[in-house]
């Protein structure tokens, strides 16, 4: 067995020639035996000693001696992990968690949100060719190539939070206009500021105090968005393809496991750090530099709070360009490399025949030996990977993961916080608690037993198969759901009585008092019941109480009595611009389920990674990588924010009025049985989609005919 220490900084490059015996000889070898020699790895002086330079880590001609001590495996997964964390923390983290405050900050639907977040897989589909089969030819440097990606992604994330500087503050501080109910023939109603633009064109009831502007469209934002998250999907395309196969190039099999692991929990620890700082952000109001959040009453807890999501881009845009430096500095191989790969041994499917054998020789000396790919030999690389039936059945089970992974990535943050009416920053911490010990323990957990249970490549497959049917069990955590909030006109009838159909917020009580649509403010009565705004409660006063805002002799709560409990009541008012406290304490059981799912889930993530892997030849696993992710993208991330999206969308029972029709407006109340049951179907389906093809996978791997025995008896991995 061919064993490595863990400090071992090398491995075989991607490009050398397989340890499998042929009779095929390869199309480019000197017919000269002399010449031959002298191309022979280690038949030349002068070839190792240029090797020695070119594995030399620096930039240009600046390779000081006392640099060298970072050209290792270590110092290479080091930076790299930066970079992958860097990319889940911008990605999955930031974006993510910041969903439900674009869409109410710039008026844009889920849907539009899920064509914001597939903007990241598209590009990435569409650079994965080009990426992995150039920076995977021999003689390609890959750090390079990744080192660029990060500064694109860099790139991606200044323009991602332009839109914040682009558009007007969504609120104004300078008119003192209440905006409550005005009855003409009602004495108790008097206010001094009464609201006399409320029967207005929509355009005129902006520069209220605490009132959202209008604006004619900002759809235009949502292509802003997508166009930076091009960039992020471009420069992330190589990060996990030809940094996976780098670090497998410069490690032994058998620590190959344990380094991506590593690197693959970094990538998921990534987003939950974005979870938790930028659900911190968003305590600080967005435009905290020009508007005072005091003077406007808002608070956090407020519905119409809007956090600073656009700080965080700021600090991942800083830091992509700093982690790319370090990474330009390596060389195409560490030091070591070549030695390691002559140590390996294949594990790739066999094939039926010999016939089939001396082609995918031949496609696999095309594709590397040469040094100088072609584009015309791409059809025939691609044929080879895909007569793989493991190869194949391994790229769907991955294309359904990708597809559960990245709706939940996008749009989870957004359930939790409508499913169990918590803040956006409570549900970015809850995210967080999630993903750190789950999500990155169960990474690192299915890297380690691959080393530690010895598993060959079924073995590895067998795994992922056990790992994804207890995933599919846990899928009913999603049933977990609390009962609609009570919203005036919307789930209950004014009268405090249950209802259905078409939300409808006038009643006997406001019907005189003119209240506009278009101007969402939320308050919370003493009665525990949500409504639209102060003047839709019919409320007359309003009185401002350090960074609160209080209502009295609101006619619509009145005609329902008191009930003396919450924050209104504590402030002798009928009611507040705060949200109503939650009954339903499902939330910890929901955690707890969604844990298990979640640990079981990333289990077979970096096992199906390993088993990808040695299912290919060596010199096709970073084309075989690029076009693993193309279906897994195409099948599986791509469509998946899209699908979820128009999903949550078709679950809104009340959206916000525009003055453009056609621009639409953010869902205000979601209906929480049926987005529950939505998301429930969803990741059933795909669990269920990847059980099968995991086992289709084992079902048709075909092990070569000599497997190397340790001295142990163990199969050697």
């Amino acid at each position: 067995m061919a064993t490595v220490a863990p400090n071992a900084d090398a491995s075989a490059a991607a490009a050398a020639p397989a340890p499998v015996e042929s009779n095929v000889k390869p199309k480019c070898a000197n017919v000269n035996n002399n010449n031959s020699a002298r191309s022979s790895r280690f038949g030349s002086a002068d070839q190792d000693t240029d090797t020695l330079v070119d594995q030399r880590f620096g930039w240009c001609n600046f390779q000081p001696q006392w640099l060298q001590r970072f050209c290792t495996a270590k110092w290479a997964l080091f930076w790299l992990c930066w970079g992958g964390a860097l990319q889940g923390l911008i990605v999955n983290g930031l974006i993510n968690v910041s969903i439900s405050t674009i869409e109410r900050r710039f008026g844009l639907r889920s849907r539009q949100m899920g064509l914001v977040a597939s903007g990241y897989d598209l590009a990435s589909f569409a650079c994965l060719v080009p990426v992995t089969y150039y920076g995977g030819r021999k003689g390609a440097s890959k750090p390079r190539f990744i080192a660029i990606g990060l500064m694109v992604m860099g790139l991606g994330s200044l323009i991602f939070m332009l839109p914040n500087f682009l558009v007007a503050s969504p609120y104004r501080a300078t008119i003192a206009e209440a905006n409550v109910c005005e009855l003409e023939s009602s004495g108790h109603n008097a206010n001094p500021n009464r609201n006399q633009t409320k029967h207005f064109p929509c355009e005129l009831n902006a520069g209220r105090t605490g009132e959202r502007e209008e604006y004619d469209s900002l759809t235009w934002t949502v292509w802003l968005f997508f166009g930076a998250q091009l960039l992020h999907g471009a420069g992330a395309a190589p990060l996990f393809t030809l940094g996976v196969t780098y670090i497998d190039e410069n490690v032994s099999k058998k620590m190959s496991s344990v380094y991506l692991g590593i690197y693959y929990t970094m990538a998921t620890v990534g987003p939950a750090i974005g979870y938790v700082l930028g659900g911190q952000l968003l305590l600080i109001y967005t435009d905290w530099l020009t508007v005072d959040p005091v003077q406007l009453s808002l608070t956090s807890d407020s519905k119409v709070w809007i956090g600073a999501w656009w700080l965080g881009f700021i600090f991942a845009a800083g830091m992509c360009l700093l982690i790319a430096v370090p990474i330009f500095g390596y060389p195409k191989t560490l030091p070591g490399a070549d030695k390691l790969q002559l140590e390996k041994v294949s594990e790739a499917h066999a094939t039926k025949t010999v016939a089939e054998q001396i082609e995918l020789e031949e496609s696999v000396d095309s594709e590397g030996s040469c040094g100088h790919r072609r584009l015309g030999q791409l059809p025939r690389a691609v044929l080879s990977l895909l007569k793989n039936p493991t190869f194949f059945f391994l790229n769907l089970a991955g294309a359904t993961e990708g597809l559960v992974i990245a709706g939940f990535a996008a749009f989870l943050p957004k359930q939790i916080e409508n499913q169990f009416s918590i803040s956006p920053m409570l549900s970015a911490l809850v995210m967080g608690l999630i993903t750190v010990p789950a999500g990155g323990g169960g990474t690192f957990l299915g890297g380690y037993l691959v080393k530690k249970w010895n598993l060959a490549c079924s073995g590895i497959i067998k795994m992922c198969l056990m790992a994804t049917t207890v995933a599919a069990f846990f899928t009913f955590c999603f049933l977990v759901s609390c009962p609609n909030p009570n919203f005036a006109g919307v789930t209950t009838s004014y009268n405090l009585e249950a209802r259905s159909g078409p939300p409808e917020l006038l009643a006997n009580c406001n019907a005189n008092c003119g209240c506009s649509h278009s101007n969402y403010d939320p308050i919370c009565g003493t009665n525990g019941v949500m409504y639209y705004s102060p003047c839709h409660a019919g409320c007359g006063r309003e009185e401002h109480v350090e960074s609160l805002k209080r209502y009295h002799n609101c006619s619509c709560i009145e005609s329902v009595g008191w009930v003396d409990d919450g924050v209104a009541a504590a402030l002798h008012a009928d009611a507040t611009n705060l949200k109503c406290d939650s009954t339903c304490h499902s939330l910890p059981y929901f955690v707890g389920l969604c844990f298990v799912l979640m640990i079981f889930t990333f289990l077979a993530t970096m096992p199906a990674l390993s088993a990808t892997l040695r299912c290919v030849q060596d010199e096709q696993r970073s084309f075989a990588l690029g076009l693993q992710w193309i279906k897994v993208r195409l099948l599986g991330t791509i469509p998946a924010p899209l699908i979820f999206g128009a999903l949550i969308d078709e679950s809104c029972i009340l959206w916000h009025e525009s003055c453009d029709e056609q621009a639409g407006g953010a869902c205000l109340v979601y209906d929480n049985f049926y987005i529950s049951r939505y998301m429930w179907l969803l990741a059933l389906i795909c669990k269920l989609g990847s059980v099968i093809f995991f086992l289709c996978a084992w079902l048709f791997y075909v092990p070569p005919s000599k497997q190397p025995v340790s001295a142990t008896g163990k199969q050697d991995i």
